[in-house]
């Protein structure tokens, strides 16, 4: 089973509710501070569980206003990200000096190293998906920019996030260790598939042909991982662009090919190594396309900062890799 806690008001005393409730949710994502329309009468459903990189959580309650403050981030250990679904009425949320409302059949990511405020006034049911910024930065390029913007849901791959958080939601009591790193693994890559053509729609004229050239060009480079002919003169014919433009786009985003190819195999050899403590590293390495298992060693601990062994053997070595 999937690690998790589920808490329900009902089992606190009216006097102590908003107070309990406060402690679970900081529990749950990080210290907020918490102002009830009425703290005596409040109800409020939370239960939560671990997928690997990410955790979910359904939030069911009466109407509250949460406030990240200054005070909450000088202690902040990690930076991390709320990617927050309503389904039964909008929320309000203001951060980075932008005020948004969103709706069901959207979504919006909080920022938890910023102040922000984040309220709904009728009771309202939310999935919430929980991620650090390590890896979501794997998956999309600056996530800081879709802060405090609304996310249209309801088609795309969007659609298909949305879908499969309810889904994950209604499965994960079922879910083994396992199944729920690997159900984790799916929706970061189908939110960062998500952001990133949200990010397309929003562009235009050439800033738009080059992302659409470059979204492209990463989804190439993923789908091609395991050749050990992957070259930039590879993903240029299979782009239908020249290499030079190739060399361009990622010059865009501070970044070459090669080292696009380098970090999307270790990130996928991570990945295996995680799903499975029996696979042998020179397995991986060869899967990958390294050269030789001292290759793959050298420059998978230049990355995450363990050998590939060590990462494999020890659970909280895993933790600490996703955090970094």
């Amino acid at each position: 089973m999937t690690a998790g806690f589920r808490f329900s008001t009902t089992s606190a005393e009216p006097q102590h509710r908003s107070s309990r409730w406060s402690s679970v949710i900081s529990e749950a994502y990080f210290p907020l501070e918490l102002d009830f329309q009425d703290s005596i009468h409040f109800n409020g459903r939370l239960s939560r569980a671990a997928l690997g990189h990410a955790s979910l959580s359904r939030l069911t309650s009466d109407p509250v206003k949460y406030e990240r403050r200054r005070s909450h981030i000088s202690g902040a250990r990690e930076e991390e990200y709320l990617v927050t679904l309503p389904r039964v009425t909008s929320v309000k949320f203001r951060q980075l000096g932008r005020d948004v409302s969103c709706d069901p059949g959207g979504f919006i990511i909080e920022r938890g190293d910023e102040p922000y405020r984040f309220m709904y006034e009728r009771p309202n049911d939310l999935f919430v998906l929980k991620v650090n910024r390590k890896a979501l930065s794997e998956r999309v390029r600056q996530p800081d920019r879709f802060c405090a913007r609304v996310i249209d849901a309801t088609s795309g791959s969007a659609a298909l996030f949305a879908a499969m958080v309810g889904h994950a939601q209604c499965q994960i009591d079922t879910l083994t260790e396992t199944g729920g790193n690997t159900i984790g693994r799916q929706l970061l890559e189908l939110l960062g598939l998500a952001l990133t053509e949200s990010d397309s729609a929003s562009e235009s004229g050439y800033s738009s042909v080059r992302a659409a050239h470059l979204l492209r060009v990463e989804k190439f480079i993923r789908a091609n991982l395991k050749n050990p002919d992957l070259t930039p003169e590879l993903i240029a014919e299979g782009c239908g662009i020249s290499k030079r433009y190739l060399h361009d786009l990622f010059r865009d985003v501070n970044g070459t090919v090669r080292q696009q190819i380098r970090d999307q195999r270790l990130i996928a050899a991570r990945d295996r190594l995680e799903a499975s403590r029996d696979v042998a590293i020179s397995e991986v390495a060869h899967r990958f396309s390294f050269a030789d298992q001292a290759q793959f060693s050298r420059l998978f601990k230049q990355k995450f900062g363990v050998t590939p062994s060590e990462f494999q053997r020890d659970p909280a070595r895993q933790k600490d890799v996703a955090r970094d």
